[in-house]
């Protein structure tokens, strides 16, 4: 809902009509969000001992894996390196709302296969007919990664026959859900926000907007605060209850400043890794981060930086398909009780 009211009140904050998003929500979406909810991972991975113990092969090679295939995939052309990482990114949002619906699905003893399908099927579709549209009205005012990141050319068609799928899967979940309530099967209220939020945000960002602005506070926001709350809340207790002397329990482990340390710790990592994108790649903000007199140095490491820098972002996807199985033991005891 914030991000939406943020939206709305655009006319007051400033032109957002423009491919420039303005700095403060840079600042606030990419710096203090995106790029923060990418290391919080850290928390109940790296800095966990137990967790780190259990998954040790996974936890060493997946950061020496994630280099090595960004910089073959950079020495293969910066456009195929940019279009690659655009994509993934794009999938581990979409599979992150998915991840919420199963939670919510789970948590109310929800079990039955075709409703399971269901409620997939319309959550992809509302995330996947927003990147459809955008796929068949390029070039717009905002990218994922960079500009000209994702294919041109998607006939308008395929927009439209998106949106019928969209719209008959929408129906037979409303349907569905009006048969359950009658039936007397509790209403799955959280489920159903879900649903309505993801498609609002992910409609009104992409497709109601052509701006930089209202894609960053909607699909932002909405992908990285949820996240770095479970991370928070999760973190707190499977420390508390499994690792005492882990860096995570000590850094959360008092209650009355845990929450400013977690955040001001991520923000910190998040300030130093984009003042190296800045002087190696963007160049965007050197009223943040400073100009730098001589970058030619940085330009001929490029090729070994930049897959360097966006190694975090790809552990952050991996480690993510694997951390939020409920077959994890501790996972499954810790979502139970964070996610009431």
């Amino acid at each position: 809902m914030v991000a939406l009211i943020l939206v709305v009140l655009a006319p007051q904050l400033g032109n957002i009509n423009r491919s420039d998003a303005p700095t403060w929500t840079w600042i606030a979406g990419v710096l203090l969000v995106d790029v923060a909810h990418v290391w919080s991972t850290i928390f109940v991975t790296y800095w966990d001992p137990i967790e780190r113990r259990r998954r040790s092969w996974l936890y060493a090679l997946t950061p020496l894996c994630a280099y090595v295939a960004a910089a073959a995939l950079y020495q293969a052309g910066p456009d195929i390196f940019w279009r690659t990482i655009a994509y993934l990114a794009a999938f581990h949002f979409v599979r992150q709302q998915y991840g919420w619906m199963m939670m919510y699905r789970s948590r109310a003893g929800q079990r039955s296969v075709a409703g399971r399908w269901l409620d997939g099927a319309l959550i992809y579709a509302t995330m996947i007919y927003p990147l459809v549209v955008w796929h068949t009205q390029l070039p717009r005012n905002f990218w994922w990664m960079r500009e000209h990141d994702f294919i041109s050319g998607l006939p308008s068609v395929i927009a439209t026959v998106a949106l019928g799928i969209y719209a008959a899967l929408a129906a037979i979940y409303v349907g569905a859900a009006i048969v359950a309530a009658r039936r007397g099967a509790p209403i799955t209220w959280g489920k159903h926000l879900l649903v309505i939020t993801t498609a609002a945000c992910w409609y009104v960002g992409i497709v109601g907007n052509n701006s930089d602005y209202a894609f960053t506070v909607t699909n932002v926001f909405i992908h990285g605060v949820p996240y770095l709350v479970l991370i928070f809340l999760y973190a707190r207790r499977v420390s508390a209850a499994d690792s005492a002397s882990s860096l995570t329990a000590k850094l959360l482990g008092n209650r009355r400043y845990a929450l400013l340390l977690f955040a001001t710790t991520l923000w910190a990592i998040a300030y130093c890794e984009e003042l190296l994108w800045d002087h190696t790649a963007w160049h965007e903000h050197a009223g943040l981060f400073g100009a730098s007199s001589d970058a030619s140095w940085l330009a001929r490491l490029a090729p070994w930086l930049v897959p360097l820098l966006v190694t975090p972002q790809l552990v952050h996807y991996v480690l993510d398909g694997f951390l939020w199985r409920r077959s994890n033991p501790r996972i499954g005891r810790a979502l139970q009780s964070t996610t009431r």
